[in-house]
């Protein structure tokens, strides 16, 4: 297999392991490098297998059926892997104050499902970076984080 073929392949097993309907965060440690950069737009940059843990956990105690899914072929090139996906889910759990325009109280029930594109940069088969650009506007205004004009 070729350079690319196993970034491909390490870059699959995260979408399904770490962002999948079921989230195993032993995968963190398997796959991510230890100062691992997560980055989107509707939250904070993340650094570090412990922080990008701690993200997730609290993101899935809020949107306990949260799920993003691929939605098209994974593109690679050297480094680099781009991929489309989709995904949300719903409101039920605790109080969530990790988005950058405001907070949620708990179990709002408000759906979100949105779409976005990521590229990660791997190296010496860890990744290094995933830096995504989301439909954050369409998720924002689903929860009533952020109102049409």
């Amino acid at each position: 297999m070729s350079k690319e073929d196993d970034n491909k392949a390490i870059v699959g097993r995260w979408f399904t392991d770490f962002w999948g309907k079921t989230c195993n965060l032993d995968i963190v440690d398997e796959l991510a490098a230890p100062e691992m950069l997560l980055h989107y737009s509707l939250h904070e940059p993340r650094r570090g297998r412990d922080d990008i843990k701690a993200f997730m956990t609290d993101f899935r105690a809020a949107f306990p059926d949260l799920n993003f899914w691929g939605a098209a072929d994974l593109i690679a090139e050297g480094d680099y892997v781009v991929g489309r996906w989709e995904g949300g889910g719903t409101h039920t759990g605790p109080a969530f104050g990790d988005f950058l325009v405001g907070s949620l109280p708990a179990a709002t029930g408000r759906k979100m499902r949105f779409t976005g594109t990521t590229v990660l940069r791997l190296k010496d088969g860890k990744i290094v970076e995933e830096i995504g650009l989301d439909d954050g506007v369409t998720a924002l205004q689903q929860l009533g984080l952020i109102r049409v004009a």
